[in-house]
C-alpha cells in the first residue's frame, strides 16, 4: 500500500462508503499505526469482508485530518489511535460480527 494525499484518500473513503448506500452513522472509521491488528483483531473485521477500505497517508496529521472529516459527516468512532504514529486511515459497516 502506498500513502496518498489527505484528499485523494478521503475522496476514495467517502465514496467507498457512498457506494454501499447506508448512512455514514452505520460505518465506523478510525486511525492506527497497525491497521490489520486494530480492524481484524480489535473490531472483528472478517478479512474476506468487502465493505471495509484501509489507506495510508503521508502523516498522522493528514490521517488525524480524514479522522476527524468522517466522523463530522456521522461516522462513528472515537478521535484517538494509538500512541504510535497512525498513518492508516480506515473505516468499515458496522454489523453483528464487528465491534462495534
Amino acid at each position: 500500500m502506498l500513502p496518498q494525499s489527505a484528499e485523494v484518500l478521503c475522496d476514495e473513503v467517502v465514496y467507498h462508503m457512498s457506494e454501499k448506500g447506508e448512512p455514514y452513522s452505520a460505518w465506523y472509521c478510525g486511525i492506527a499505526s497497525d491497521w490489520e491488528g486494530r480492524l481484524f483483531n480489535k473490531h472483528k473485521v472478517p478479512r474476506d469482508a468487502p465493505w471495509y477500505i484501509v489507506g495510508q497517508c503521508y502523516s498522522t496529521a493528514d490521517a488525524r485530518s480524514i479522522e476527524r472529516y468522517l466522523l463530522e459527516l456521522g461516522c462513528d468512532g472515537g478521535g484517538g489511535g494509538d500512541d504510535r504514529p497512525a498513518v492508516y486511515v480506515y473505516a468499515y459497516l458496522k454489523t453483528r460480527e464487528t465491534e462495534p
